[in-house]
């Protein structure tokens, strides 16, 4: 007993002496047109210790690359009791400040920012974006402790959001009650177009950069009402408050999933049109939907965070390709498309894997593994030996939802799913394991799914959508996208000159040697400007649109004159057919009792 108290008083005495130290951040922005920050660091009730090593993270959770925030930081100092100490980088993201004991510390560092991306730090004079795992450094051993952090807007700005709890009675000073929460929680600075609605209970806001076409009252409306449908998921809503920060630029795109916040790219000037309106609210319904699938209910492997190495796990088609999935399901029940829309947004997706080579080469699963160096690296031969795990896992949801809908006769679906996995994980207080998402998806379904793991998350296997399609009462079919058309598999970027950009795998450009960078130069000894004369560019352009091999035969030969490394070179394609296929769906207006049951509780209107 006396050995248990000791434990427990050692324990006490540990978690007080963490307590005691205290961490404040302090964010200033001296040459914000040379796209700096300035931040200073203040850290007391230290431990008697010869030195204190501060990290700065390797990566940022939600997107799967090491990206090195280490590389913007400079000018790093430190002083303890006013005097200048010595400073020395042990690791590429470790700075060793030797306190000699000293009990309180002060650093100031400066980080470069001008990545314009969701997932990275952004300043410029007319803002400030801080994706905080690319701004702030923690002290090594202490990710549990507390931090503070006040802004300090530059010039007339006037506006700080994020989705930190405010220190009452301090401007622009917020509270985190661990580092996991600051590296999840970015800030915005600057003079933003604020708005807001209460949805589910929770107060929102939406921080709008950059302008844009946008009507504040309708996306109230409508965001509103894919917050609601979400939380219908689930049963509840986990945060008090929640942040929208949206980057408008002329072509902006992508979205970054956090704790009670997200950040979304968007095109200012495509509010207008319904494509480009739908294309929002799909990016809002997505990152959204990852405040419970992964923000809450996450592979085992993704928390706690490893901030200084890859955190690898097999399950990324669950947390991106499940939530991509139900972008197209919460719009449809939040009444922001239709159902015959909803079909053929599954079915363009559907597509997209088919015709992806890469889909007979890599798992779903071993997508998901190797996106830290494939999915954020792709080159010009990534679609012929990977596959996206967000858009396999996309048509993974598909099917399991209707599998298990179909077993059940309508009365359960992916949504009873995923609601058990959110709560089995608050109950747990753990990530899942594959296996248990496995089990849990076999318990609400009542059948086996051990040979749909084999076929479609561990496998490559061909995807049986017809099947799958008729449980819903859904007639589907595919039939090739260019009968009778001679094919390449050759595609083209023009710049100053034509080259190739891609070679589809087994392909005739493939089979007979044509490589990505060669210049071409004639065709059957036709100049490629006059070729190109004529010829609408587009980005999907291909070596068949060329006339001359639009006009042949399938079984002809064409001769491609190219320069590749300052040499000529002639090069033999013998055309065909494409193997790319176009799905083809439609709703059955005879469909049985059980597929109309099927198909109400997949739809969920």
């Amino acid at each position: 007993m006396k050995k248990i108290l000791g434990i427990a008083l050692l324990l006490t005495l540990t978690m007080a002496a963490k307590s005691q130290v205290k961490i404040g951040f302090e964010v200033s922005f001296k040459e914000p047109q040379a796209h700096y920050a300035e931040v200073e660091m203040n850290m007391s009730g230290i431990a008697a210790k010869d030195f204190v090593d501060l990290k700065m993270p390797v990566w940022t959770p939600g997107s799967y690359l090491v990206r090195e925030f280490a590389k913007n930081v400079e000018s790093f100092t430190a002083t303890a009791n006013g005097k200048p100490v010595k400073v020395q980088k042990v690791t590429k993201n470790t700075w060793r400040v030797y306190n000699a004991k000293a009990a309180a510390i002060k650093v100031n560092y400066r980080v470069y920012a001008f990545e314009i991306s969701v997932r990275t730090a952004f300043i410029d004079e007319s803002h400030a974006f801080l994706s905080s795992a690319g701004i702030f450094m923690y002290p090594a051993g202490m990710l549990k402790n507390p931090s503070t952090v006040k802004i300090i807007p530059f010039g007339k700005w006037d506006k700080v959001n994020t989705g930190l709890e405010p220190v009452a009675g301090k401007q622009f000073t917020y509270y985190a009650s661990d580092f996991d929460v600051l590296f999840d929680s970015p800030i915005e600075v600057g003079n933003q177009d604020v708005f807001e609605f209460d949805a589910a209970g929770v107060k929102h806001i939406v921080a709008m950069y950059g302008g844009g076409n946008y009507d504040k009252e309708r996306l109230k409306v409508d965001m509103a009402k894919i917050v609601e449908q979400s939380t219908a998921i689930f049963g509840d809503n986990p945060n008090k408050h929640y942040t929208f920060i949206v980057h408008n630029y002329a072509q902006g795109g992508g979205g970054l999933e956090h704790l009670n916040s997200t950040v979304l790219g968007a095109s200012r000037n495509a509010y207008g049109t319904e494509r480009g309106y739908k294309g929002f609210l799909s990016l809002v319904a997505h990152e959204y939907f990852h405040l419970w699938n992964v923000k809450r209910m996450r592979p085992i492997a993704l928390g706690p965070f490893d901030y200084d190495n890859e955190n690898y796990t097999t399950n990324l088609w669950t947390s991106e390709g499940i939530t991509s999935y139900y972008e197209n399901k919460l719009l449809v029940r939040a009444g922001a498309t239709n159902s015959t829309a909803f079909l053929n947004d599954l079915v363009g997706a559907l597509g997209t894997v088919i015709n992806t080579p890469g889909a007979k080469v890599q798992s779903a699963a071993a997508s998901s593994f190797d996106a830290w160096i494939i999915g954020y690296r792709p080159n010009e031969n990534s679609k012929n030996n990977s596959i996206s795990y967000y858009s396999k896992g996309e048509i993974i949801g598909l099917l399991m939802d209707l599998e298990i809908a179909n077993a059940t006769k309508g009365a359960k679906s992916l949504d009873d799913v995923m609601k058990a996995m959110y709560l089995q994980g608050n109950a747990q207080k753990r990530g899942y394991t594959d296996a248990e998402f496995k089990a849990m998806v076999e318990k609400i379904s009542g059948i086996n799914f051990t040979k749909f793991w084999a076929k479609y998350i561990d496998g490559t296997d061909d995807i049986d959508f017809e099947k799958y399609f008729a449980y819903a009462g859904i007639d589907a079919s595919k039939e090739l996208a260019s009968p009778n058309k001679p094919y390449t598999g050759a595609s083209l970027k023009v710049e100053r000159n034509v080259t190739v950009s891609g070679i589809a795998r087994n392909s005739p450009a493939w089979v007979q040697g044509l490589n990505v960078n060669d210049e071409i130069l004639a065709i059957d000894g036709t100049s490629i400007a006059d070729e190109m004369r004529g010829l609408r560019i587009t980005p999907a352009l291909s070596l068949d649109a060329l006339p001359t091999i639009a006009k042949k035969q399938l079984g002809d030969t064409v001769e491609v004159t190219v320069q590749r490394d300052g040499l000529e070179k002639k090069i033999s394609l013998t055309l065909k057919e494409s193997p790319n296929v176009r799905i083809k769906a439609s709703y059955n207006e005879n469909a049985t009792p059980q597929q109309l049951a099927v198909r109400k509780r997949w739809m969920g209107i």
